[in-house]
């Protein structure tokens, strides 16, 4: 039987609660619902899942422990949900002031050591910001970052899979504003199996 080591990396989007001392624990969040849709629709495949996202990382967190949570497991897919924080933090009391250059700079490390160090295929998942009163800011913020993730994803990427536009689409057949999310960027469980459901959906291609 076919055996694929998919390996998911980001911030808390990814995290969602996740036991930290086990690895192959998905947490409450998309990783859960996509593992499940992948494993049911492709039962001639052995999957190993590991999650490895952490609340609170930027770009460059994650850089720093691209090989220990990553690179070192040598996964056969790697996917990558990762640069809300980078925005996020630029705002209230810590003020990291991470620009849009670093935040393109420490991206474009992330993939080109994987794509040295692994012959992984990269999932892209792009950040996303829905519409929360107090997040116009950031809103604003991500949309001069996200044309950068985009051309790094055309680079690199062997799936992209667009979470602002997705989002923007669904939302508009939904009852209400916040639907997805109850502040704008941690999808609640209707947002992370919504995430789930396109993850696997695109995916799947590398499955076929």
């Amino acid at each position: 039987m076919k055996r694929i080591k998919l390996l998911f990396q980001g911030d808390s989007i990814t995290d969602a609660g996740r036991d930290k001392r086990n690895y192959h624990e998905l947490g409450n969040g998309y990783p859960k619902y996509a593992a499940e849709i992948i494993a049911e629709s492709n039962k001639n495949i052995e999957f190993e899942f590991i999650n490895f996202g952490i609340s609170g990382n930027r770009t460059s967190e994650l850089f720093d422990r691209l090989y220990t949570d990553g690179i070192a497991f040598m996964p056969d897919v790697i996917s990558i949900l990762i640069g809300i924080n980078d925005i996020w933090h630029r705002y209230g009391p810590a003020r990291i002031a991470t620009t849009d250059a670093q935040i393109a700079l420490n991206y474009r490390e992330i993939l080109e050591r994987i794509k040295r160090e692994t012959n992984a295929k990269i999932v892209m998942l792009s950040p996303y910001v829905l519409d929360a009163a107090d997040k116009t800011h950031m809103k604003k913020d991500l949309e001069t970052v996200l044309p950068t993730i985009r051309d790094l994803a055309q680079k690199y990427a062997d799936v992209y899979i667009p979470l602002d536009e997705l989002f923007e689409e669904a939302i508009k057949i939904q009852p209400h504003a916040m639907y997805y999310s109850d502040d704008g960027v941690h999808p609640n469980e209707n947002g992370a199996r919504f995430i789930g459901e396109c993850y696997a959906r695109e995916v799947q291609k590398l499955f076929d």
